[in-house]
């Protein structure tokens, strides 16, 4: 019988797309996976999903952002590819660290299990043992969902990747009542005369059916739709029906990608293929909330200064989708403006000053640091809306010590560890850490936000749940003598403390934890709202600065 709740029919099987890539990496496969399982949510599924990272690093937590990435932070403390953030941002949804697959991770099980002596004396080997535990992670994953998208990172012949593709032709064998289908993304591009290459997709096919792997649909990266004479030639050379070649061209905003593929029929088609054409919702009842919101008018834009050390966008990524969402919700175009840390003179001070509002992100390392104190030093002087997340926090607190309370000496000791105002320690717990990885704060925990506060006022509440990954957090030996000439401490756990803003600042406003991680494209960061809430105030005497939304005509107006 279909559920209350989706209408699926449980009796139907588990239903599972695989999603690999090929030619190049950074094609966007996760992002047509993402946009797929959005609209198969619209249809009325529970959909989740499951980022396979073929590296050996059992998680994301000691990869360096120049090399990957941001790191996404997960509620239960998990550090994972940003690929999961897209995944959470176009799905709603809340995942946790086992929808993360690493080699490191079931290698690390694979072994353990061995010294343990669970496998009765035999050899252990990559098959069955490893594919085995790849196959069990991916199952224990979709449990409880309608629809399981798979990623596979990396492209299709990388050898660190053999196994999982491995283990999917295995998947693909085992089980009755589990319905899969195979999407390969890959690259389409242009000659110099203007003509759409197939080459490089045939090659790729290629590859995968040598495996063992025939794909059941076939996605096209190109910078405009593929002609029909491309879908023909790619669908008579790589095996598939012409109908299940689709196109994903080039948009100005992903957010765009799930109305790009909609109108390819890309969901309609893997529906059909799934069994799943009869469940779904029909489209008169179908959520559209998410083309209302991407599509909104933008009445106008604001210029934000994100003062960072990693000149890499994807090292920011949440960052940048939080200034964006913040934005759907004013009505208005964010334009993120890099200013590096190190760099504190000439054209990046021009940038910093030009800028209506000013994001000093997280980061780990002495490198830029100072020059993000002197950015908040900058906004505070200035006025200039603030916002700063984890380390933009501790580095606010430490101008403060240093600018206001004359503590000209004052610093982290994650960077001075001979400051003599340390007013910024290591955690209680990590004094006797060894290990780097997963050792940190990590993961969802509590503040309690003070009543009468900027906090509470941008929160709508007296608490709220945000993720943290921090090592390093406010020294309690100095906080009544930080609390003095403006700084407010307005949200804490226990002892700790989570939130601070100034009495003597139109929006001064930093976070211990990372409101970031949480934000989604329908449920904007209430700190990034309240960051462009002051930012349209000082622009627009329309605005609200206390963190809320003017009325919607007033905005747009």
């Amino acid at each position: 019988m279909p559920t209350e709740q989706t209408g699926y029919d449980p009796s139907l099987g588990r239903k599972f797309v695989f999603v690999t890539g090929g030619v190049m990496s950074g094609l966007g496969k996760g992002i047509t996976a993402a946009s797929t399982g959005r609209l198969l949510a619209n249809a009325g599924f529970d959909v989740t999903a499951v980022k396979i990272d073929p590296y050996l690093n059992v998680d994301a937590g000691t990869m360096n952002p120049f090399q990957h990435g941001e790191v996404y932070v997960l509620k239960d403390g998990g550090e994972v590819d940003l690929d999961l953030g897209n995944y959470e941002r176009f799905l709603g949804v809340d995942m946790t660290s086992d929808h993360n697959v690493t080699t490191g991770k079931a290698y690390q099980h694979v072994i353990e299990r061995e010294r343990a002596g669970d496998y009765l004396g035999r050899t252990v080997q990559v098959i069955p043992h490893v594919t085995n535990d790849i196959k069990r992670r991916i199952r224990e994953a979709a449990e409880g969902s309608d629809v399981c998208l798979v990623e596979i990172g990396g492209t299709v012949g990388d050898i660190e990747g053999m196994p999982y593709l491995e283990a999917l032709r295995q998947f693909a064998h085992e089980e009755d009542d589990e319905d899969i289908l195979f999407t390969h993304v890959t690259l389409v591009p242009y000659s110099k005369n203007g003509e759409q290459k197939t080459k490089p997709t045939q090659h790729s096919v290629k590859e995968l059916r040598s495996i063992g792997l025939q794909p059941d649909v076939l996605v096209g990266r190109c910078e405009d739709e593929l002609d029909d004479a491309t879908k023909e030639k790619i669908a008579l050379f790589c095996d598939v029906p012409t109908e299940a070649v689709f196109s994903n061209p080039d948009v100005e905003d992903i957010y765009h990608v799930p109305l790009t593929v909609e109108e390819e029929g890309l969901d309609r088609h893997v529906m059909e293929r799934l069994g799943l054409g009869e469940e779904a919702l029909p489209t008169a009842e179908r959520e559209n909330t998410w083309r209302e919101l991407v599509t909104r008018e933008r009445t106008g834009e604001v210029d934000v200064a994100l003062v960072g050390k990693y000149d890499l966008e994807d090292a920011y990524m949440s960052v940048h989708e939080a200034l964006k969402h913040a934005g759907l919700e004013h009505g208005v175009d964010v334009n993120v403006v890099w200013v590096d840390a190190d760099e504190a003179d000439g054209a990046h001070r021009e940038r910093l000053e030009s800028a209506d509002g000013v994001v000093v992100p997280g980061g780990f390392g002495s490198r830029g640091t100072e020059g993000k104190v002197e950015a908040v030093r900058y906004a505070r002087e200035r006025d200039v809306p603030f916002l700063g997340l984890c380390l933009g926090f501790q580095m606010a607190v430490v101008e403060h010590a240093r600018n206001v309370l004359d503590w000209k000496d004052a610093d982290s000791a994650e960077f001075e560890p001979e400051t003599p105002y340390p007013v910024i320690d290591l955690l209680p717990d990590q004094h006797e850490e060894v290990d780097m990885g997963g050792t940190m704060r990590l993961g969802a925990h509590e503040t309690s936000i003070e009543p009468g506060t900027l906090a509470e006022r941008v929160y709508g509440d007296t608490a709220c749940t945000e993720r943290h990954r921090h090592r390093y957090e406010v020294n309690p030996d100095y906080i009544d003598e930080l609390e003095t000439a403006g700084l407010v401490f307005s949200g804490s756990a226990g002892p700790r403390m989570e939130i601070l803003e100034r009495d003597d600042h139109p929006y001064f406003v930093g976070t211990q934890f990372h409101p970031e991680f949480r934000s989604r494209p329908d449920r904007a960061s209430p700190p990034f709202v309240g960051l462009l809430s002051a930012v349209l105030d000082a622009t627009d005497p329309r605005g609200g600065a206390d963190g809320t939304v003017a009325d919607e005509e007033e905005v747009t107006a």
